[in-house]
């Protein structure tokens, strides 16, 4: 299973970008899917998530109001717009796979991700 994300870039204060992350190989319909990020110096968060089949959505504290997860099952691919973006939005975004939880649950720890992304970079200047 392979995934790449992308979409990443300079914003200002405000802006709004869209990422993306397409899954190749595996079974994409059947995974949760999340979203983390991970800025200079500090530990990778939890951004959001959503459930597979249910689309349960989940986000974090952070971007709750923000940022909507969504998911198109026939492009096996995940998105996460970001509106309203302030500079401690700054970091490392990374996609991630959960081909475990079933579709009426969620986690969002890190442990239960299995596939990761290689990150894309969100810069937000003021």
């Amino acid at each position: 299973v392979q995934l790449q994300a992308f979409g990443g870039g300079s914003v200002q204060v405000g802006g709004s970008l869209r990422l993306s992350c397409v899954v190749s190989g595996g079974s994409f319909s059947r995974y949760v899917m999340g979203w983390f990020r991970q800025a200079p110096g500090k530990e990778r968060q939890f951004v959001a998530l959503i459930s597979w089949k249910t689309e349960i959505t989940f986000y974090g504290e952070s971007v709750k109001g923000r940022f909507t997860i969504s998911r198109d099952n026939a492009k096996n691919t995940v998105y996460l717009q970001m509106n309203s973006l302030n500079p401690e939005d700054t970091a490392v975004y990374y996609c991630a796979a959960d081909p475990r939880t079933p579709s009426t649950r969620y986690v969002s720890q890190e442990s239960f991700y299995d596939y990761w992304g290689q990150g894309t970079l969100v810069t937000v200047s003021s």
